[in-house]
Order: C-alpha cells, then structure tokens, then sequence
C-alpha cells in the first residue's frame, strides 16, 4: 500500500510538471521544493523503467513514453479528483434547484404527495417539476431527473424501475346492470366507450390475452384525453373507459367503477414500468441522490 501511495504521490507530480512545464510550478502547487519534485519524476522513472522527460536548464521536453504516461496519469489523477469530490459530496447536506419531469397523471396522483413530502424533510433542496406527457431528453433540455412509462428505457441512462403501470377498462355498476353483458372484447362494439381522442387510432381498443389478440373498433358520445374527466364520466354511467390503474384504483376499491374484462390486457401506449431516468455519472449530487432515494421509497411503498 505504501508503495502504492508513493507512486500516485509520484505520477500527480510528474503530471503537473508535464502540464505546466516547469519543475517550479508544480513545486508551487505541491508545497515542495523544485528539487524534491526531481526527485519524484525520478523514482518515477526508476519504477518504471523508462525515461519520460528530457531535462534541460531552459526546457522540459518529454519522450514518446513520457506522453503515453502521461495521458494515463491525467485519467488516474481526474478518477483520484472525482473520488474525493464524490467522498466531500456525501459530506455536504443537500442543499439546490433539481429539475425532474413527469407524465401528466402520474404526476398528479404518484408524485404530488411524496414530493410535498420531500420538501417538508429536505428544506434546503429546490424542486421543480415539468408535467408533459411527451419523452423528455434529460440531457438536452436540463433536467435531472425524468420519469417516463415504457417498456424499453433509452440506452446510456440509469434506469430505476419505480412501478408498473396498466390500463384498466372499467364501467359504473349502474351502467353495467342497464346495458348488455361484456364478457369479451368484441361485446365492446354495441357499449358507449370513451376514447382519448388524440389520435386516428384511439377508437381502435386492442386487447391481448395468452397468444390472442383482439382489435374493435369502439364509439362513444364522450372523447377526453384527461384521465380523471374520463373517469368521472364513467363514473357517472356515460359509458366504458380506459384509465392508468392508479387512476381508478380507489374508485374501484370504493365500488364507484368495475374492472371490465379483467382477464385481458388493454394494449396503449401509456402503460409499461415507471422509470426514473438520469444520466450515468461517476457520482451523484446529494441534492439529486436524496431525491432518487426518496422517489424509490416512497412509489415502492405505494404499489
């Protein structure tokens, strides 16, 4: 270990004095003398084996190996550099602006409680939240942390698996009782169904189930692309609806709307797993990192 030190010692200097070129500024920087850095690149150079500078009393030039050393020794002393700074980083209380977006509905009824939560415990950390349902690019445009619903998270982030989430189809009891029995996909076809309305396609319902799959065309009197109007909707009888499961999840449980074929998956692009995305990095800032860990506890206990 002690060998190991006295080489790192070794290679910080020589990279300073590479870098600088001058055995006085690197001394500056070190706290040393000039000769006591000499004789660090030259037990360098012993251990090594090889010459790496050309010294003179005007110039410092180094050789073919000394530059191949010497791209090395920056990536060892930036990886020794972002160590301690990770290390200083957990040191330090939390404490920032961190920017994080979210679908629409997820937003409102997964996130809004436990980012309130958040920040009542961390009163130091700034949090703002952009709410669009479109794929946001972390990267591009500034934002921390971005939870998206998928089922292929993009390549060259972390992904942490927050939840999964489905499309229930569901009806008001009350409906269900004054209308025919839906006991398959194709029953839809003479029901009243509420549709998102954003596109072409959004009347064409697809279920699967096991190997099967079923397409029907639907209609209905009512098309919103909010998913808690649509659920009032349905609540209040105007037909069948497609809702996020955690959307309808209390209306279920309080009896106000039935699952409606159950057994069968409804296939729409807002389903998948939950995940929080951020960029992969040597280390992560405590601002963000106690958000992540909040985010992690909080919708892993809400599932």
């Amino acid at each position: 270990m002690n060998d190991f030190i006295g080489f790192m010692h070794e290679m910080v200097a020589f990279v300073l004095v590479a870098e600088s070129g001058s055995f006085s500024k690197a001394a500056q920087q070190l706290a040393m003398t000039p000769s006591a850095v000499s004789r660090q690149i030259s037990r360098l150079e012993k251990a090594m084996g090889v010459k790496l500078m050309h010294r003179t009393t005007r110039q410092l030039r180094l050789t073919e190996a000394g530059l191949d050393v010497l791209e090395r020794g920056r990536e060892m002393v930036d990886a020794a550099k972002a160590t301690m700074q990770a290390a200083e980083e957990h040191m330090r209380a939390p404490k920032g602006l961190v920017r994080l977006s979210a679908p629409k509905a997820f937003a409102r009824h997964m996130l809004q409680r436990c980012l309130l939560s958040f920040l009542a415990r961390y009163p130091d950390v700034d949090v703002h939240v952009m709410v669009v349902d479109r794929p946001v690019d972390g990267l591009r445009e500034n934002v921390d942390l971005v939870i998206r619903l998928t089922d292929d998270p993009p390549q060259g982030m972390v992904a942490r698996s927050l939840m999964p989430v489905q499309q229930w189809v569901v009806a008001s009891p009350g409906y269900l009782s004054a209308h025919d029995a839906i006991g398959r996909p194709e029953d839809l076809v003479n029901h009243s169904c509420l549709s998102l309305g954003e596109q072409d396609r959004d009347n064409r319902w697809c279920f699967s189930r096991d190997d099967e799959t079923r397409e029907v065309l639907v209609r209905g009197r009512f098309t919103i692309n909010h998913s808690e109007m649509r659920l009032d909707a349905v609540s209040a009888g105007f037909g069948v609806g497609c809702v996020p499961d955690f959307v309808a999840r209390d209306a279920v449980e309080q009896g106000r709307v039935v699952r409606v074929l159950p057994d069968w998956t409804f296939q729409a692009s807002y389903q998948g797993t939950a995940y929080l995305l951020y960029a992969a990095a040597r280390y992560t800032t405590p601002k963000v990192r106690v958000l992540i860990e909040h985010l992690m506890d909080a919708l892993s206990t809400s599932r």
